[in-house]
């Protein structure tokens, strides 16, 4: 199994659970995400023509709203069997030029038949941009594996959700008001 065929098969592994089963938050794989925005001219009336500039990612969730628009809340980058340095230090770099155009995100990534092997310390080392990290031992991820990884999930697209009302609320006179924030770190 190659890395694309796998991360449709993590996909369709969870398309029937009840956190996207009819609500408005959707799995894509193979979606192009902007990560830069430039002016490359001006109109006459001095508007400027932007120009987007996208990078493909493994995996998403997005959220969709009823008019059609949406907004991207999770990505998940996918690698099998091992990852490099350069994987690590290209993913981390990916999230966050993701970032500077969705300050929101949250990004991840995800290993897939890695058999008994534990996370990489190169992913620690070089994944400074990593909301998540989460190893699979099989192509085909167990039962509790798969409810791991809709509890993070979950956990991320709320993340995501709490971040972007942080930011776009902050100048707001009755905005939630907030003395703590706290980035956990969580091992297993």
């Amino acid at each position: 199994m190659n890395e694309r065929e796998w991360v449709e098969s993590m996909a369709e592994s969870l398309h029937g659970e009840p956190m996207f089963r009819n609500t408005d938050l959707e799995i894509k794989t193979s979606f192009d995400l902007a990560y830069r925005f430039e002016i490359s001219t001006h109109k006459q009336d001095d508007k400027a023509i932007p120009v987007m500039t996208s990078f493909e990612t493994d995996f998403a969730i997005i959220e969709r709203k009823e008019d059609g628009s949406w907004k991207p809340r999770v990505i998940v980058e996918a690698k099998i069997t091992n990852v490099t340095t350069h994987d690590a230090i290209t993913y981390s770099t990916k999230a966050a030029a993701h970032r500077s155009v969705y300050p929101y995100l949250r990004y991840g990534v995800m290993l897939g038949n890695r058999g008994e092997h534990a996370l990489p310390g190169r992913l620690y080392r070089h994944g400074s941009q990593f909301d998540f990290m989460i190893s699979f031992q099989n192509f085909r991820p167990s039962k509790e594996e798969i409810r791991t990884f809709l509890k993070l999930l979950d956990d991320e697209v709320q993340a995501s959700r709490t971040m972007e009302k942080l930011l776009l609320e902050s100048r707001k006179q009755n905005r939630d008001r907030y003395t703590i924030l706290h980035r956990k770190l969580v091992v297993e």
